[in-house]
């Protein structure tokens, strides 16, 4: 059952936040990966997968996929053509059986087959970007990190916890916003949340409990920077 707190639209960013962080602990104490992996290198290949893709259709691929091959080794030596007759459905086919590809046969090659537990690292390899790497930082490694992609961009606009236009900035927002150690799991609450309760085309920071306890005087829809 959620919990409801005394609001007020005059709040500042560090009291809403504080909100925040407190009724989503209270509705997800538990917060497991939605990605299916077996180890970081099926995790990097699924986080790649799931670019403008749902973390459902990612798990439906990937058995298939990681049955063919299971290491970078085994999945460096499959075609492209290969790769993508299986990942066709999670979209951007070529260009991520290319990546899939060519990060795997890196790997291999620079790392001993051993995805690297570094930010850099990660981002030089193809198809990894800064919100792939976060997630198998924090992931995969259990480092501190907060992958922010635009769902998370959204809801932290709408509840007052952001004015940047992009997630770069949303990212460093957040950051300072919130502790280190709760970063990890915050970042799975916040998309959680936003499955659940404040999709893009429902809530407009007007219905779910999070946007009323953060702005109950919220009228108007509230309106979004686009990253």
């Amino acid at each position: 059952m959620l919990l409801y707190y005394a609001t007020f639209d005059n709040m500042k960013k560090s009291e809403r936040a504080l909100l925040v962080l407190k009724i989503l602990n209270k509705h997800y104490p538990e917060t497991p990966i939605p990605l299916d992996h077996y180890d970081n290198f099926s995790l990097l290949v699924a986080v790649l997968l799931s670019a403008q893709c749902t973390d459902k259709r990612v798990n439906k691929v990937t058995p298939d996929l990681f049955n063919l091959a299971s290491t970078p080794l085994e999945m460096s030596q499959l075609s492209s053509d290969s790769i993508y007759k299986i990942i066709k459905p999670c979209g951007l086919g070529p260009k991520k059986s290319k990546a899939i590809k060519d990060l795997s046969k890196i790997l291999v090659e620079k790392y001993n087959s051993v995805v690297p537990n570094s930010f850099d690292d990660l981002e030089r390899l193809p198809g990894v970007g800064h919100k792939t790497a976060s997630v198998v930082m924090s992931q995969g490694f259990g480092i501190p990190a907060f992958a922010v992609d635009t769902h998370i961009h959204r809801l932290a606009q709408r509840w007052g916890l952001t004015n940047g236009d992009n997630v770069k900035k949303t990212e460093l927002d957040l950051k300072q916003l919130f502790p280190i150690q709760t970063w990890n799991k915050l970042h799975l609450q916040i998309i959680f949340w936003g499955r659940e309760f404040c999709q893009a085309k429902a809530c407009y920071g007007l219905e779910c409990h999070i946007c009323k306890s953060c702005y109950p005087k919220r009228i108007k829809r509230f309106v979004h920077k686009k990253p």
